[in-house]
């Protein structure tokens, strides 16, 4: 059978596709399990620490990510709860943490600020004039974290070299098929992605949602202020840090993310943010991402031979290679066995990230948190109602 010149390029992502799903197979197996990965220096006495926990709303399993905070094998830190809005639903929930806890463990912090468009950023100014020591940790709402967790992120900050630290994170809790698609983007797509990534040296990045840094390294980097008006506000503040010199360490240590989505469009528009999130941080290499999809091309040249042996054939492999390399990242990567249940949505998730995928490069206006912005070119995030 003699292939067209579109069959063969629609050839060339599926091969080098299903390649690349089993070097980032590798590659977080390698990372995740490699002593050398690990950061062995640590504090001979460990320092006072502020975690920041920025709150909004009462997400699902609220109670137990906060909850989760708040008991970690350490010595000396404090919690610092915050929130923008007086009638904030989550309110009564972190005072009565408080309670539970005691006001010397657990902050509360109310405090409205509209510094920039970045809704994060804006309630972690909140919460940083409370906090009380100069190493800090910021962890999002949606993030469960074990025990040792504290003493893990925080050990590389003994090295005066290293002045920012994260952690890789898996998604939970799937309970609707859109929910599964949003745990297979992430545990199945992106934290492969990022391992492959750390492992080859292809790119700088870092990871908001769990991180660690002294609070004289934000100060020397603008402060948060100067963060609110970015959508990758994390990139862009590790981009900061390394251009100064400092070292930047992502631990092969994984924290949990609780999947909460309302509405099969709630996981649509964060899908599109993801991409969005990417091609703001690296243009280039998330345009070069269209060779290694190897489902959704499989499809068109399955389609384009007019469903002929041959056609099937590409596509049945492509399939069954890419679920098993999926099954393999989550099971022996990720030790999330939750996720197994739902391998068969992984085809139709993937189909469906090429077209948010092309949106992310064609639509100007990103959702975040049910309100729509204006994407700028270099990243910024502007209020539609302020465009120029």
């Amino acid at each position: 059978m003699v292939f067209s010149l579109i069959q063969i390029v629609c050839l060339i992502p599926v091969v080098f596709g299903s390649i690349y799903g089993l070097l980032c197979l590798l590659a977080l197996l390698q990372f995740r399990w490699n002593a050398s990965y690990w950061v062995t220096r640590t504090f001979a006495q460990w320092p006072p620490v502020t975690i920041l926990k920025p709150v909004c709303g009462l997400e699902k399993n609220l109670a137990e990510n906060l909850r989760s905070t708040c008991r970690q094998d350490y010595p000396n830190f404090q919690v610092v709860f915050s929130v923008q809005r007086t009638d904030d639903p989550a309110i009564s929930l972190l005072y009565a943490l408080q309670k539970e806890f005691g006001s010397d463990r657990v902050t509360v912090a109310i405090e409205t600020f509209n510094t920039g468009p970045n809704g994060k950023i804006n309630n972690l100014i909140g919460g940083l004039k409370h906090a009380l020591h100069g190493l800090l940790v910021i962890s999002d709402s949606d993030i469960r974290l074990r025990p040792d967790y504290l003493k893990t992120i925080v050990a590389p900050l003994a090295d005066p070299d290293v002045g920012f630290v994260c952690t890789l994170y898996k998604a939970r809790d799937a309970g609707t098929w859109f929910e599964a698609m949003e745990l297979l983007t992430i545990n199945t797509d992106l934290t492969p992605n990022m391992a492959f990534a750390l492992v080859t040296g292809a790119a700088n990045f870092c990871l908001g949602a769990s991180t660690a840094l002294r609070r004289s390294t934000l100060e020397d980097i603008g402060g948060l202020p100067s963060l609110a008006d970015y959508l990758v506000e994390d990139y862009e503040m590790g981009r900061r840090i390394w251009s100064k010199g400092q070292r930047m360490v992502i631990l092969p240590y994984v924290v949990d993310t609780v999947v909460d989505l309302k509405t099969p469009m709630q996981w649509w528009n964060h899908l599109v943010y993801w991409d969005q999130n990417n091609r703001a941080a690296r243009p280039g290499a998330v345009f070069s991402t269209v060779v290694i999809r190897s489902v959704p091309f499989a499809c068109l040249f399955a389609l384009l031979t007019l469903w002929s042996p041959i056609g099937i054939a590409v596509l049945v492999a492509a399939v069954l290679l890419r679920v098993v390399v999926a099954g393999c990242i989550m099971r022996w990567g990720l030790d999330d066995r939750e996720g197994l249940r739902w391998l068969w949505l992984v085809p139709i998730r993937d189909i469906a990230a090429l077209g948010s995928w092309m949106l992310a490069f064609t639509k100007r206006t990103t959702i975040w948190r049910d309100a729509e912005f204006v994407l700028t070119r270099d990243g910024r995030l502007v209020h539609p109602g302020d465009r120029a």
